[in-house]
Formats: C-alpha cells, sequence, structure tokens
C-alpha cells in the first residue's frame, strides 16, 4: 500500500540582485535584510510541518533561506544539493540590469530593423521611445518566453526538462526515505514544478508571480 508524503516548496528570499532589478541567474548574491525576514516568514508558515530531508540548488541564497526554516525542524536529519533545482540560467545576461538589457537591445534592434521613412524621420525623442518599445519587447520575449533562450542560457522549456527529472528522483527519495521533503528553490524552478504538478498551461505558467514569504504544498503516494 503506497504511504502519502509532503512536499514543501519555497522560494529564497530577496537578494540584492532582485532588489536591484538585475538578471541573478546562476550569480550568487545574499539576501537582503528584507530577504532575511521573508525567509523567516516561510519558516513561521512551515513551523508546524515535518519533513526529515530538505533540498537546496547549492546557491548561497537557497542555502540561507533553508537555514532559517531547518532551525525549527530537529527531525530533519538529511540536507541535500540538488543543482537542477536552481534558477533559470540567464547565460550572458547574468549580472546585467533589467534596464541596462532594454536599453542596448532596442538601440540594437532599432538599428538592425528600423528602416522606414516614417521612422527615419521621427525626432530624437520618437526615436527614443521607438528603441525603448523595443527593448521591452525583447527583454518580455526572454523573461517570459517559453522556447527563448537568453544568449548561453536556458529557456523555460529547458528548465522544465531538468526539473521533471529531478521531479522522478524526488519520487524514488521520498519512497526510499519514507518521509516528506522540504525544498529551497528559485523562481524559475517553482514554475516550472509547479506546471508539472498542476499540469499546467504555457500562458499559465510564465505569468505567475512566485512570492518570497510562501510556500506551495504538494502530496506524493510512493
Amino acid at each position: 500500500m503506497k504511504e502519502e508524503f509532503k512536499v514543501y516548496l519555497f522560494r529564497h528570499g530577496q537578494t540584492t540582485y532582485n532588489r536591484d532589478g538585475k538578471f541573478t541567474g546562476w550569480k550568487n548574491p545574499s539576501l537582503t535584510l528584507l530577504g532575511k525576514r521573508q525567509a523567516q516568514a516561510v519558516a513561521k508558515k512551515l513551523k508546524s510541518k515535518r519533513f526529515c530531508i530538505a533540498i537546496n540548488s547549492g546557491l548561497k541564497r537557497s542555502i540561507e533561506t533553508l537555514n532559517y526554516v531547518i532551525k525549527n525542524h530537529p527531525e530533519c536529519k538529511k540536507i541535500l544539493v540538488d543543482r537542477r533545482v536552481i534558477e533559470r540560467n540567464y547565460g550572458r545576461l547574468n549580472g546585467l540590469t533589467h534596464e541596462t538589457f532594454i536599453k542596448k537591445m532596442g538601440k540594437k534592434l532599432y538599428n538592425l530593423e528600423i528602416e522606414g521613412d516614417l521612422i527615419h524621420d521621427l525626432p530624437k525623442e520618437g526615436k527614443r521611445e521607438v528603441e525603448k518599445f523595443l527593448g521591452e519587447q525583447e527583454y518580455n520575449l526572454i523573461h517570459r518566453g517559453y522556447n527563448v533562450p537568453p544568449p548561453d542560457g536556458e529557456s523555460f522549456a529547458m528548465v522544465e526538462k531538468r526539473v521533471k527529472s529531478f521531479i522522478k528522483d524526488l519520487k524514488k527519495t521520498m519512497k526510499k526515505e519514507q518521509c516528506s521533503v522540504a525544498i529551497s528553490a528559485h523562481s524559475n524552478s517553482i514554475r516550472l514544478f509547479r506546471k508539472v504538478m498542476e499540469k499546467a498551461t504555457v500562458n499559465e505558467a510564465v505569468s505567475w508571480v512566485i512570492p518570497y514569504d510562501d510556500y506551495y504544498e504538494y502530496s506524493f503516494k510512493v
């Protein structure tokens, strides 16, 4: 007979890069003061739960957040590192501010693609508005486009592939250990974990906002 166990999945607290509007990806910034308070809020919400295994991504923000959580859980005897729950890799955009990307990409696209007389004759302010619009469109495509990877980075589809592999192995671990699990992950690995578990559409998944101070709970029968 199969037993039912829980997965408690939560995002790390705010980092200095999140605060400053940067593509964080595989960079390794620390939590801000607000991020530490958010981690404490998650810890408080999970205080009454029970799990014997905890998993982090290996990045500092994931580890720091998990440390707040496990303070309340002496029953958790095993901490694992699994990079399949790491944040989406933004490649060459890692560490770049969103604003800088929009400006640079907008100017590049404007120079490469805009040749019409109507655009050519616009005043400077009009051209700036067009450049900004083009940059924002490219930002949205990379930031929320399911199949579009940043340069040398990962698309959501690529992240989903590794998350599916993680979920498959997670079930095996839970069956072997016969216990519930807590996972300190990242916004986009959580996004794709949710998509798989909730059988959501691509449009639903890319529209979600993943909170810093809450958690998701799933049941596995193993």
